[in-house]
């Protein structure tokens, strides 16, 4: 388990990196930080589909920024407490799903599981990709496969 430094309340960076500080929990803090996502994924499920893409796409590419400076500042690739890539992860998980506290449950679920177990490619991508953009990469891909499952049991009914 890695301690989450004090910076995280000091300095913005690491807070957003830190998932708005759910990531600084001491245990299971992917599973916070991606519970922590729920609210905003409540909000933004209110947006026009372009603008919601367009909001997890900027929050991609500030999340290789955020998590790479972060990981840097720190001295440890990828602390556990960074937990900004489960923010987006689960963005891509739920994007285009109509929200329902179900729906939310199911994606949190799915998110999670493809996370955690890390089926091909998200295992390679997680152990060869560097950096902020590897922090990232891994979870992007576990929120394609979770989005995947998710529109196939919408489409089921």
């Amino acid at each position: 388990m890695n301690r989450a430094p004090q910076s995280v309340w000091r300095r913005p960076v690491h807070f957003f990196a830190f998932g708005l500080g759910s990531g600084a929990v001491p245990w299971a803090p992917g599973t916070f930080g991606t519970l922590a996502a729920i609210p905003f994924y409540w909000l933004m499920s209110e947006l026009p589909l372009n603008w919601y893409l367009m909001l997890v796409t900027v929050s991609f590419v500030a999340g290789i920024w955020l998590c790479d400076k972060t990981s840097r500042d720190l001295g440890v690739h990828d602390h556990s407490g960074i937990v900004w890539d489960e923010f987006v992860g689960y963005w891509i998980t739920m994007a285009a799903v109509p929200f329902s506290w179900e729906a939310a449950l199911w994606g949190f679920i799915l998110f999670r599981i493809f996370d955690v177990f890390k089926p091909w490619p998200i295992r390679w991508a997680d152990r060869r990709v560097a950096g902020g953009f590897g922090i990232m990469i891994d979870d992007v891909l576990a929120g394609i496969y979770a989005w995947s499952t998710m529109h196939l049991w919408l489409w089921l009914h």
